[in-house]
């Protein structure tokens, strides 16, 4: 798969081939299998039918990410209580530096947000998509 980055225009510069770890294959088949239900709940009602697609739980490089939109260039991160201890947030942090250095960009979300404020997350994931198609 390539990743188009883009110069501060908009415009193309180059392509950036993205490999990924071949055990991750098998555990993101695991995943969509064992998604949670913020994660369902996020693909069943809005992604698997938005007007751009969208993959759930697509190997990039050493990660297995939630949710990705090739043609945006964009990671969806789905977030559980086990990223509030310390050592998950600084995972996270290193997660989305590695997937940024792909000219990829992140959006992460709670599952309190998922399920209290579904229509606002989905307007954002929206906006997003847009900007940058």
């Amino acid at each position: 798969m390539n990743i188009e980055i883009r110069n501060e225009e908009g415009r193309p510069t180059e392509y950036v081939k993205i490999l990924y770890e071949c055990y991750n294959k098998r555990n993101s088949q695991r995943l969509r299998r064992e998604q949670t239900k913020e994660e369902g709940k996020l693909w069943y009602i809005y992604l698997q039918k938005y007007k751009v697609t969208f993959t759930r739980q697509k190997p990039l490089g050493k990660y297995i990410v939630d949710f990705y939109c090739y043609k945006a260039r964009l990671v969806i991160e789905v977030d559980g209580a086990q990223h509030y201890e310390p050592d998950a947030k600084i995972c996270d942090e290193e997660r989305t530096k590695y997937l940024e250095q792909m000219g990829l960009k992140v959006l992460r979300f709670t599952n309190w947000d998922i399920n209290h404020n579904l229509e606002g997350v989905c307007l954002t994931i929206d906006r997003e998509v847009m900007s940058r198609i």
